[in-house]
């Protein structure tokens, strides 16, 4: 992009993986790898160190594109703070998932948003939406909600 003229880029680390419950729930997870607010903190480690490195590499691209402007956003820092305080926020369990079916979080990785079943003939949906998008963080176990991207 830098070779076809582009100057401006903006580039988001990686947010805490270990706080979704699509990890949370096939992972096999301790209670002793969980840390305070719920996350898995073996498997953020990871997401904290894989931005580090990120970060590493952006202050060298800023080295070799003196002409381009890079801005690094830190969305691990700002998800992981609302989930933190999503009681709060008013947004109660940060993990419970609106969009899916079943499992500790409303979430089975068989039975994911939008699937269907045959019921008597019928086609039914079965991972069905929560009444209230907007009183969850979660959307579907891997995403975020609209409401939580706007507070993001």
């Amino acid at each position: 992009m830098y070779a076809l003229g582009g100057r401006s880029f903006w580039i988001h680390n990686t947010g805490p993986a270990g706080c979704l419950p699509y990890m949370m729930d096939t992972q096999g997870i301790t209670a002793a790898q969980v840390d305070k607010y719920g996350c898995v903190a073996t498997i953020n480690n990871v997401s904290q160190y894989f931005n580090k490195k990120l970060k590493e590499a952006i202050i060298q691209l800023r080295k070799d594109l003196h002409l381009a402007a890079i801005t690094y956003v830190d969305v691990y820092s700002v998800k992981y703070s609302l989930i933190a305080q999503s009681k709060k926020l008013g947004f109660g369990n940060p993990f419970l998932v609106c969009c899916g079916h079943g499992g500790k979080y409303n979430f089975n990785i068989a039975m994911r948003c939008g699937w269907t079943k045959m019921l008597n003939g019928t086609k039914t949906v079965i991972a069905k939406s929560c009444e209230d998008p907007s009183s969850r963080i979660m959307w579907d176990g891997l995403h975020f909600t609209e409401v939580a991207n706007r507070w993001i």
